[in-house]
């Protein structure tokens, strides 16, 4: 058969196969993440049925879902809500950090993968998916609670300490030495400050710039301009991802908002693409060794996101119920795990560091919107229903005052 014919006949399957897949998913209310990434696994090396033309198409097609998941992020956000954000809730993002990186690390380094690999993994444990949080908050009617707020103010932190630790891992995983590794992580920071400080001063007017009446001329300036932008961070060795979130910071007002209706539907198909990419490199076979350490890793980051949620919660004087709700829902991992440890994998640090992420985010992608929803009820009887004190007591109606409904609840 005609090399064109089939490859329209392998994308073709790929892209009905996902669409059918989050259909299944949509129904039982649940995040397609695990889908797309047992697909991948089903149609890579060593799986059922493995891919012959497409491949590569998909290869660019991932790298172009990791940029559009890093825009879309960026616009969800004015940089003067980064700033805000930074003053008020940094120790919450500190103790985030440090309970959440520490046991990845920590696994990386028991299990003799070296330090490269630890700071890796301390990324795939640390990051939260604000995806599938975004998808669990709104599904149980949780945006307007008072816990909410909090909830986003560690995925916002999360999101801005990317633009640090992604140039850091590339230099490492490119092997560069200290000074090359420190200028590297100059240059990104310097880049960032930058679009910080025009976004802040002349947002409007970059804004009005990319503005187009006309939803087609939008969406090919806004589309251009990021990739544009994505691969000269990489040329650099910043990061093209890193390069993408600083156009989504950038725009603002009705600019960010006509794109983020048109850009949207690009998002999701690409980031499919982008999961199934990172299953295809992943031999089924090699999860099977890696599973206990997997299913042990889980269970202590899903403890450590609720103390997290918890604590943060708490120094917002929120009840104990909004804390534990807040910590219960924080534990979902999902497309930044992938994104970090896709990194890894393509630079082959670790042959087993990218079957082990597979199996961590499936395990906690399954078991986050359980936690969301359960970890309150449960906290609650094991505790016997104990009164707190009357400044935190009970959920009164104040407890689940509406807020205004988070547009920073777009994916990482």
């Amino acid at each position: 058969m005609h090399s064109s014919a089939t490859f329209l006949i392998e994308f073709g399957a790929i892209i009905l196969g996902l669409g059918l897949l989050g259909r299944f998913a949509g129904r039982f209310q649940f995040s397609p993440i695990p889908l797309y990434l047992l697909a991948g696994l089903a149609f890579g090396e060593g799986g059922l049925l493995p891919l012959g033309t497409s491949e590569e198409f998909v290869a660019i097609g991932a790298e172009i879902g990791v940029i559009l998941l890093l825009l879309m992020l960026g616009l969800e956000y004015t940089a003067t809500d980064l700033v805000s954000n930074l003053k008020t809730q940094y120790p919450a993002g500190l103790v985030d950090a440090a309970l959440n990186a520490l046991p990845g690390a920590a696994m990386a380094l028991l299990l003799g993968w070296g330090p490269v690999a630890a700071v890796v993994l301390a990324g795939v444990t640390w990051i939260s998916s604000s995806g599938v949080i975004a998808k669990v908050l709104g599904d149980l009617g949780r945006l307007g609670n008072r816990e909410t707020p909090v909830i986003l103010s560690i995925l916002v932190l999360e999101d801005l300490s990317m633009a640090v630790y992604l140039p850091i891992i590339t230099a490492l995983l490119a092997g560069a030495g200290l000074a090359a590794g420190s200028a590297t992580l100059a240059i990104a920071l310097g880049v960032a400050g930058l679009v910080l400080i025009v976004a802040v001063r002349y947002g409007r007017h970059l804004s009005r710039f990319v503005s187009s009446d006309d939803p087609e001329k939008l969406l090919l300036v806004v589309l251009g301009l990021t990739l544009l932008v994505a691969g000269v961070a990489q040329q650099l060795q910043v990061s093209a991802a890193v390069g993408a979130f600083l156009v989504g910071i950038a725009l603002s007002g009705e600019v960010a908002e006509g794109a983020h209706g048109l850009l949207s539907p690009l998002r999701d198909l690409f980031a499919a693409v982008f999961f199934v990419f990172f299953g295809l490199h992943t031999d089924p076979a090699s999860i099977p060794p890696v599973l206990l350490p997997a299913l042990a890793l889980a269970l202590v980051t899903a403890g450590t996101k609720i103390a997290t949620g918890y604590w943060a919660a708490k120094r917002a004087g929120i009840s104990a119920k909004g804390r534990w709700r807040a910590g219960g829902t924080l534990v979902a991992r999902g497309e930044f795990s992938i994104v970090i440890a896709g990194l890894a994998v393509t630079s082959g640090i670790e042959p087993r560091l990218g079957p082990l992420a597979t199996a961590y985010v499936l395990i906690l992608v399954i078991i986050g919107p359980l936690t969301a929803r359960f970890t309150e009820p449960v906290a609650t009887r094991l505790a016997g229903r104990r009164r707190e004190p009357a400044a935190t007591v009970a959920e009164t109606p104040q407890d689940r005052d509406l807020v205004p409904s988070p547009d920073a609840s777009a994916e990482k």
